[in-house]
């Protein structure tokens, strides 16, 4: 069934109020309900259940599961270090004793590193780079927006132009629904890379305008009010808003690196070893999902050792603690859990298909990469899935481009480029949630300071595509 126009409601109502009443948990609900209430043709009671049983339902991919499950045992292993001194204890040495980062340029530069060099899944990225950097960016008063900018701009999009992962199989299978030969889809991925304008901006730009110090929009207004009142939330986001030393609490008196150090090598080592027994001796091939879960369990098992054997807890008051610091991430579990259960609503209404059939009144061939990116951006902002967009737009574009005779590594490239803008500035995607979950930003914060940054970098997209377009 052609839902038509009415299949972009519920996407566009779902951004427009959480921007509007800053509560995500609310406007994805309300999206869900909008959802199912067109595709049940207006019936309350059927959208109703419909909406509870999608909730449950999303439970049965095991993808999601896991995700959501990390999520709360990364609130545990944050807490359980925090409070046996493990943070402080970095902190004493990164920055005090040792003096290793001694600036906030030095503390950006160590999460954009970070963030580069976990390239294998956005999600694990965001989780892993958010959690090491935090206490150093607190230490050092970086607000939690730009901590949240730097871990969200070098996730994904270092995923796409470094496709070492699960990411390369997805992406090769996109091209081959397209409609390109099996034999040349590699080719076509790796010529593709180079002209992926968009992610490299956003990797590259995040990097130059935090070593620069240059600012601009909310983002310039979060670090003056960091550097004038140390506090490292809006406190009208947020009305618990710290200035980072008051998040240091411990039961010890003694501050302990290694209770921080070695649980996250311990999540390192286990997203490893899984990656390499999941892809049957090549991490390449490995399971990114299954390593999540495992690296996360493998850092909540050390942590165990440490502060059992430390006499810091029982075994029974290790226990409490894990759920005293799943209990952190409750709110954001919730959050992600109805994003997940909105994007199969979106995907059966066809918002896709709706808006690819609007832009195909436009195409010509110098017009068509210029016009895939920003296709790809308005789904993907409007659904919040890069991989999903990705999945659409490869069997829409692909097939015009080779029937308009355009490159067609150029406008695959338009479309890994313009699925992740969307993956960067919408407030329903998975990585937006995941990366101020770890970083501690308030997720309209992080939109509204984030979205000047990622217009520029999309603006210079697509005056990139408009001249390639016409050269290629």
């Amino acid at each position: 069934m052609d839902f038509g126009i009415l299949s972009v409601i519920p996407p566009l109502c779902t951004i427009a109020l959480a921007i509007i009443t800053k509560n995500v948990f609310l406007a994805l609900m309300i999206g869900v309900v909008l959802g199912n209430l067109i595709l049940d043709g207006g019936n309350i009671l059927a959208a109703l259940n419909d909406s509870l049983n999608g909730v449950i339902n999303v439970f049965a991919s095991s993808g999601n599961t896991i995700t959501l499950a990390s999520i709360l045992l990364i609130g545990a292993i944050i807490y359980i270090i925090e409070k046996s001194g493990g943070i402080t204890g970095f902190v004493d040495v990164m920055i005090k004793k040792r003096a290793i980062i001694k600036s906030k340029k030095g503390a950006n530069f160590f999460t954009w590193l970070l963030g580069v060099l976990i390239f294998t899944s956005g999600s694990l990225s965001c989780m892993v780079v958010g959690s090491v950097s935090r206490p150093i960016n607190d230490a050092l008063k970086v607000p939690h927006e730009k901590a949240a900018f730097l871990v969200h701009s070098t996730s994904t999009p270092v995923c796409v132009l470094i496709p070492l992962s699960g990411w390369l199989a997805a992406m090769i299978g996109y091209l081959t629904s397209g409609g390109v030969a099996e034999g040349e889809a590699m080719s076509v991925l790796v010529k593709s890379i180079p002209m992926n304008f968009y992610c490299m901006v956003a990797v590259i730009g995040c990097l130059v305008l935090s070593l620069m110090g240059k600012d601009f929009g909310p983002m310039k207004k979060a670090e003056e009010r960091a550097a004038a009142t140390g506090y490292l939330d809006d406190p009208k986001s947020n009305p618990y808003a710290s200035t980072g030393d008051e998040d240091i609490e411990f039961d010890t008196d003694k501050s302990r690196a290694i209770n921080l150090i070695l649980p996250l090598l311990g999540m390192i080592l286990g997203v490893i070893v899984t990656l390499f027994v999941t892809g049957g001796g090549n991490i390449l091939n490995g399971s990114g999902m299954q390593a999540l879960l495992w690296g996360v369990f493998t850092a909540l098992v050390v942590c165990g050792i440490l502060t059992i054997g430390q006499k810091i807890y029982t075994f029974g008051q290790f226990i409490e603690q894990i759920f005293k610091g799943s209990s952190t991430m409750l709110s954001i579990a919730a959050i992600l859990m109805f994003a997940f259960t909105l994007s199969p609503i979106v995907s059966t209404l066809g918002t896709g298909a709706y808006l690819s059939s609007i832009f195909e009144q436009f195409l010509t061939p110098a017009l068509l990469p210029m016009l895939v990116f920003v296709m790809a951006c308005l789904l993907s902002f409007s659904t919040g899935t890069s991989m999903g967009t990705m999945a659409i737009m490869a069997v829409i574009a692909l097939p015009m481009a080779t029937n308009l005779g355009m490159s067609i590594p150029l406008v695959a490239s338009a479309v890994w480029g313009g699925s992740i803008f969307g993956d960067h500035a919408s407030p329903v995607s998975d990585t937006t949630i995941m990366s101020c979950a770890t970083t501690g930003c308030n997720i309209i914060d992080h939109v509204k300071t984030q979205i000047p940054y990622v217009a520029v970098f999309a603006a210079l997209t697509i005056v990139y595509y408009l001249v390639a377009g016409f050269i290629a």
